[in-house]
């Protein structure tokens, strides 16, 4: 068994590729595993691959995976983890890379904290500029209760958080399930997933650990494009309601759930100019449908003590959709 298993999907990034490939041979080691999966790119990345995967065999572990038909980030994570046999996993985009060194720091904190798993800050760049971002959790190098950790509902915390690289995993998370994605998810598939760590694990700790750089404003990032696959943002905050309800705390962790998805509808709709038309219209109607499929109880409190800008702009939501049933 490798001690740790690094899990990196690709798709479309010949530009960025030899960068990301070139970090993970300077962290390479004879006990650590490279799973590269190539999600039917259509460019030259399955190229590099294969060279990159030949190469890098040579001082570690590699797995090279390619998907038959283009799968989304999510299911190409799950082929990753499907095919991982580390004790320990982490993730990383095919777009970013990761400092020399850090992989063995980060195998060495989490042996030495004995947790589930930890979260680790970043480095995100865009262009030439650097800027670190902090897990929002103030108590570092302690061992915490995950769910502790997802309140309170009014400020930014740990589940808000959502990037499945900034950390490393015990494979007994694999074993109970709480480490594969919502198949199919094409964007915010972090969301679910992250959620479901909080509520399930049982331990975990946050450390001052830098090494991953984000590679923000690629233009082929789903973060960049306004096509529909955007809008599977609904489906993965339904799937966190919905999971976060059955949960016998629902009452306590409701809210926040509630609060985040309102954010992100909030944020889309006051950012109309980047989606297609047809794409934007499809959103206002789905927006408005999840605003009404919302525990309602919870939705006034929230949108009671949103600020006024936000919390107009769901309340007309909520009237469309009971404006347009009373017509029905």
């Amino acid at each position: 068994m490798p001690k740790l298993s690094v899990i990196v999907p690709f798709y479309n990034v010949q530009q960025y590729a030899p960068d990301t490939l070139r970090s993970l041979r300077l962290n390479a080691h004879p006990d650590f595993e490279f799973v590269l999966v190539d999600d039917h790119s259509k460019d030259e990345t399955p190229a590099i691959l294969e060279r990159a995967a030949e190469q890098l065999s040579d001082v570690a572990q590699v797995r090279y995976l390619r998907h038959e038909k283009n799968g989304g980030l999510a299911t190409a994570r799950n082929t990753g983890l499907d095919a991982a046999r580390g004790e320990y996993l982490t993730f990383l985009d095919g777009d970013d890379w990761v400092a020399p060194g850090y992989y063995a720091q980060l195998v060495a904190t989490i042996e030495e904290l004995g947790c589930d798993f930890v979260r680790t800050d970043h480095v995100q760049t865009t262009a030439r500029a650097r800027t670190v971002h902090r897990v929002p959790h103030g108590r570092r190098r302690e061992v915490l209760d995950p769910r502790e950790a997802i309140l309170p509902a009014d400020r930014t915390t740990s589940v808000d958080y959502a990037y499945a690289w900034a950390g490393a995993y015990h494979r007994r998370l694999v074993d109970r399930g709480l480490l594969h994605f919502t198949d199919g998810l094409r964007t915010a598939e972090d969301r679910p997933w992250i959620w479901k760590l909080h509520r399930e694990a049982e331990s975990f700790a946050v450390v001052s650990l830098l090494g991953v750089f984000y590679r923000r404003g690629v233009a082929s990032s789903l973060t960049q494009i306004g096509d529909v696959r955007q809008l599977d943002f609904i489906r993965a905050f339904d799937q966190v309601i919905e999971e976060t309800a059955k949960d016998p705390d629902a009452d306590r962790l409701l809210p926040k759930a509630v609060r985040t998805y309102c954010a992100i509808i909030a944020h889309h709709l006051s950012d109309q100019t980047k989606w297609e038309p047809a794409v934007a219209k499809q959103l206002r109607t789905m927006s408005a449908a999840a605003v009404r499929r919302m525990p309602q109880r919870a939705l006034g409190d929230v949108l009671d003590t949103m600020d006024l800008d936000r919390s107009a702009q769901l309340r007309r939501l909520r009237r469309r959709i009971t404006t347009a049933k009373a017509a029905a």
